[in-house]
């Protein structure tokens, strides 16, 4: 098989599908790797780098949709690329579709086989190709949200860890999912009074004995969320429903209760975000104000650190690399009902029930496909 990897083109996304040293490894299992000019970069990785693996430079991205029989990205297609996108052919990169009816209907026409690593699944019920990723959003948003709480960036001016003698800075996170706890994680190791609401009790269980008495754990509930907004300085929205659209867990009317300059940092944003006021932003762009309240909705957070984030997702997704390149994806997806679990498009048809759901679009079964 023929893996292709281009050049990411969502703006500030430095992060790259295939690492030098996968490339090597499914080139030792027999398949070729064409690698677009430059794709490597914003991650460390030269031309020369990929060409002492023994993969082969394309001058452009035309030349790696046209003549690949997978394709591997990072982030969703862009409308340029799902318009070089064509049946037979294999799509494996983020895909995020409920929140975007114009991505699904062009991989639909185009009759690509996609599939999305964030809904791949494992055996423990996790999302084993988004949680790096995950992992890597939580670990920023505290930082960015440090930042976004700075005056100059229309914060109300509170240092995340505070002072002696002042106090620090209320953070609430909902959401105790990988997210969640990562995102505690550093938010608590900075100093920060850190609240995390989450509905599992089993999962409050753990994030209670794991931090010991480092943060707060609550039940999630409207009313706890109600109840925390009037003092906090920072609101994490770290909420996931797999394939779905996220849930919109605090209002525009809900604003009106929170300080000024108060922050609001979404990562569920690529699935459409968690606040109703959420929209995407980029790193070249990444805060807007709404009735008084900071918003920082960047779509592709770790892309900010790519050298880390590359890394961390080469490790999880070059198993399923090299399973889709040696059986195909109609046998790999057979044998792997977790890797079935990521099959989103094929021949123009839907396979992903969440998506369907949230898009109104009929779907079909993926193991109808088998």
């Amino acid at each position: 098989m023929l893996i292709g990897c281009p050049t990411e083109v969502k703006p500030q996304e430095f992060r790259v599908g295939l690492r030098p040293d996968a490339a090597g490894e499914a080139i030792a299992q027999g398949h070729q790797v064409l690698v677009q000019s430059g794709a490597g970069l914003g991650s460390g990785y030269t031309d020369d780098d990929y060409l002492a693996a023994g993969a082969e430079i394309a001058p452009d991205a035309a030349t790696v949709f046209d003549r690949a029989d997978m394709i591997v990205k990072v982030k969703e297609p862009q409308a340029a690329e799902r318009a070089m996108l064509k049946r037979g052919q294999i799509l494996f990169t983020y895909l995020h579709l409920a929140p975007d009816p114009d991505q699904t209907r062009d991989l639909l026409d185009s009759g690509v086989t996609s599939i999305a690593y964030e809904t791949v699944t494992d055996t423990r019920g996790g999302l084993p190709l988004l949680a790096p990723m995950s992992e890597v959003a939580g670990r920023l948003a505290p930082q960015a949200g440090a930042w976004a709480l700075q005056k100059a960036n229309g914060g109300e001016g509170v240092l995340l860890g505070g002072v002696p003698g002042v106090r620090p800075a209320r953070v609430v996170i909902i959401g105790g999912g990988v997210v969640g706890t990562a995102a505690a994680r550093v938010a608590s190791g900075m100093g920060a009074n850190v609240t995390v609401l989450d509905r599992s009790i089993p999962r409050l269980s753990y994030l209670d004995d794991i931090f010991m008495g480092m943060l707060t754990t609550q039940y999630a509930t409207a009313a706890a969320t109600s109840e925390l907004l009037p003092t906090a300085d920072m609101v994490i929205g770290a909420v996931l429903v797999p394939g779905a659209a996220a849930p919109k867990l605090i209002t525009r009317e809900q604003l009106s209760m929170m300080k000024p300059g108060a922050v609001l940092v979404d990562v569920a944003i690529d699935q459409g975000g968690c606040f109703e006021t959420s929209r995407a932003t980029t790193h070249q762009d990444p805060i807007y104000e709404v009735d008084g309240i900071v918003h920082y909705c960047v779509a592709n957070m770790p892309g900010a650190v790519p050298r880390s984030s590359t890394q961390a997702l080469g490790n999880a997704t070059l198993p399923f690399i090299l399973t889709l390149a040696n059986k195909g994806w109609r046998e790999a997806i057979r044998e792997n009902v977790h890797l079935r679990a990521g099959l989103s498009t094929h021949e123009g048809k839907l396979t992903s029930g969440p998506v369907g759901a949230a898009l109104g679009i009929e779907t079909i079964s993926p193991d109808s496909l088998l």
